[in-house]
């Protein structure tokens, strides 16, 4: 059963999404009801994904000294610098741009974990890599949109609420 679960696994959350995605649209009055379930659906889901995960393996992770380089090096230096230069292809549009400076640098840890599982990577390395993700996201990120954006992006910010 859970092999066939694992094996069919995206085109089940495709069908949910696509389900999802016709009753907002054929009955938006309907999505007050299912959104309660939104977050108890994301927390089985992430309870699935990390209880299959040998947590034994966690140590083992955080000692891996070229994981970690790779993993930072990867995500907070060779990310932004493509990033960036995407940035010259979108239009002059600081609201556009900021939206695409915080879903590309700061990306959702859970479907990272999700993601590794899924292709067969070592899920344990993974879990053990969010906490190091989020963390380095939090400090990293206003610096990154003042690098990118410079004051405008504090103008976005505050400018509706004065």
């Amino acid at each position: 059963m859970r092999e066939q679960l694992e094996r069919y696994q995206v085109w089940l959350y495709l069908l949910v999404i696509l389900a999802g995605m016709t009753i907002g649209w054929m009955s938006p009055e309907q999505t007050r009801h299912w959104e309660a379930l939104l977050w108890p659906a994301l927390g089985v889901l992430l309870y699935t994904t990390f209880t299959q995960v040998p947590l034994i393996h966690l140590r083992s992770a955080f000692r891996d000294r070229r994981f970690l380089a790779a993993l930072l090096t990867g995500n907070f230096i060779l990310i932004p610098v493509v990033v960036g230069l995407l940035l010259w292809l979108l239009p002059d549009d600081p609201a556009i741009r900021l939206g695409v400076l915080l879903v590309l640098l700061v990306p959702c840890t859970d479907w990272f974990i999700s993601f590794t599982h899924l292709g067969g990577g070592d899920g344990a390395r993974a879990i053990a890599a969010a906490p190091i993700l989020l963390l380095v996201q939090l400090i990293l990120l206003p610096i990154y949109i003042w690098l990118f954006m410079g004051n405008i992006a504090i103008e976005l910010a505050v400018g509706s609420h004065l």
